[in-house]
C-alpha cells in the first residue's frame, strides 16, 4: 500500500512563506500518468481544493490563493510541492496531499499550517 507524508508545515506570521511537500512511500511506475492536489480543511470548515497539477502539469487554483500559492511536481523524486507566499490568518489550515488516478486515490495525513503574529 503506498503512503503519502507531508512536510514543511508550521507556525508563520502573516506575509510569510512556507514551502509543503509530500512524497510516496514507496516508487509508483505510474506516477507521471497521475494527477497530484492539496486540500485544506480550516477549523469548523469544509475540507477545501486549494491547487491542482495534473499527469500533464496543467495546474488550477483556487480564487482565495491565486496568486499567491504556485503548485509543481517533481516525478523523478515522486513529490509535489506547494510553494505558499503572502500567507494570510485565513490560510490556518490542516493541508492534505492526494495522488490519483483513473483506478487509485492516496491521500497524506495532514501537516498543520498556522499563519499567526
Amino acid at each position: 500500500q503506498v503512503q503519502l507524508v507531508e512536510s514543511g508545515g508550521g507556525l508563520v506570521q502573516p506575509g510569510g512563506s512556507l514551502r509543503l511537500s509530500c512524497t510516496t512511500s514507496r516508487d509508483i511506475f505510474t506516477l507521471f500518468a497521475m494527477d497530484w492536489n492539496w486540500y485544506r480543511q480550516a477549523p469548523g470548515k469544509q475540507r477545501e481544493l486549494v491547487a491542482l497539477i495534473t499527469s500533464r502539469e496543467g495546474t488550477n487554483y483556487a480564487d482565495s490563493v491565486k496568486g499567491r500559492f504556485t503548485i509543481s511536481r517533481d516525478n523523478a523524486k515522486n513529490t509535489v510541492y506547494l510553494q505558499m507566499n503572502s500567507l494570510k490568518p485565513e490560510d490556518t489550515a490542516v493541508y492534505y496531499c492526494n495522488l490519483k488516478d483513473d483506478r487509485r486515490d492516496y491521500w497524506g495525513p495532514g501537516t498543520t499550517v498556522t499563519v499567526s503574529s
